[in-house]
């Protein structure tokens, strides 16, 4: 895999803060909430599309598009998924070379929602749900992003290879003998939801946790999407660190998997969207990310693609375990946008990948 650190990316879009274009003040506060009016929705019919970056699980990120292009005929999203860590280093590169071809980002690595913002390249634009629902601290001061979605990295088991009073309960538990050469994990490299389980683990139990358990001989693979599937497929009899909701529609497909939130704590990251300010569709864009917040957009991230909404009125899925009732691991985008470089430098040299 090619590696590029933050810094790398800064570097190669460092011009960007030179040019009038983006030399716009983040403002003092919060525009004023923006509502899916008329105007709007025929706005954005005569741009006609949307371009969509994404770290979603595509299978999930289409089914959001298309109850989208359902819902208002003639506009048509382009979803553009790959890993949070590959979103970023795409937008910084095009970016660097005057390329604006991303109308509205989503990423389960809420610290480049800061070196964006930082950047100047953000649109401030608060939809109206966000600004009447969500609490303070899933929406930005400035009205430059707010929280579409929240995911958890969770340890997991396939049912026909490990039973219940046997299988790992902790992070702990992973580090047994027993455990060798039977796990798969993904790489913080590419995935920012392992990205921020990471750094909510080495804070936690401290880097000689990892040192202990890159010696369990794990099958490493790319994004918190791969590890469920691995894990469905019998490759692997556990995983480290998959996402909870590629593991939850699995499950509930009837695969033979089982989630364990780990009595440490479960990492937690949120995903935030925003609208960039050279978006090529301003009002396309504005539309697609005020539907995204709006409670029956948000009840279908639950529904469809067992994803965490933010939402209060968005109501769980009956036979999931509620967000409240899980221990989680305490989220702080600030310091992963502080370590994130040496954080894939150091785990790339204790995994040898």
């Amino acid at each position: 895999m090619a590696r590029f650190s933050r810094r790398d990316v800064l570097k190669g879009s460092s011009a960007l803060a030179l040019t009038t274009v983006y030399a716009t003040p983040i403002r003092a506060q919060a525009p004023a909430a923006d509502s899916i009016t008329p105007a709007l929705i025929e706005a954005a019919k005569k741009e006609g599309k949307i371009v969509y970056y994404t770290a979603i699980d595509l299978a999930v990120a289409e089914r959001i598009a298309k109850a989208f292009e359902t819902k208002f005929p003639g506009i048509t999203v382009r979803v553009e998924r790959t890993g949070a860590e590959r979103v970023f280093q795409r937008i910084g590169q095009e970016y660097s070379s005057r390329i604006h071809a991303v109308d509205v980002v989503n990423s389960s690595d809420a610290a480049h929602f800061i070196v964006w913002k930082r950047q100047g390249i953000l649109a401030a634009h608060v939809p109206e749900d966000v600004a009447k629902h969500y609490a303070a601290e899933h929406k930005d001061a400035d009205g430059m992003h707010a929280n579409f979605r929240a995911g958890m990295s969770v340890i997991g088991y396939n049912t026909k290879l490990v039973t219940a009073a046997e299988a790992p309960k902790s992070f702990a538990d992973l580090l047994d003998p027993k455990w060798a050469g039977k796990m798969v994990k993904a790489h913080p490299g590419y995935s920012g939801n392992v990205m921020t389980a990471t750094f909510q683990i080495t804070r936690d139990l401290g880097w000689e946790y990892l040192e202990k358990l890159a010696k369990q001989r794990i099958m490493q693979v790319q994004s918190s999407t791969d590890p469920p599937k691995k894990l469905a497929l019998g490759e692997r009899a556990v995983m480290v660190d998959g996402n909870e909701y590629n593991a939850l529609q699995l499950k509930e497909k009837g695969d033979p998997i089982e989630i364990v939130y780990p009595t440490e704590g479960t990492p937690m990251a949120v995903g935030p969207n925003a609208v960039f300010k050279a978006a090529p569709n301003p009002n396309a864009a504005r539309l697609f990310n005020n539907w995204c917040f709006t409670q029956e957009c948000q009840q279908l991230i639950i529904d469809i693609g067992a994803l965490r909404s933010l939402h209060p009125q968005a109501k769980e899925k009956v036979g999931r375990r509620l967000l409240k009732d899980i221990k989680v691991m305490k989220d702080d985008a600030v310091g992963v946008e502080r370590t994130a470089a040496e954080i894939k430098a150091r785990y790339a040299k204790i995994f040898g990948v």
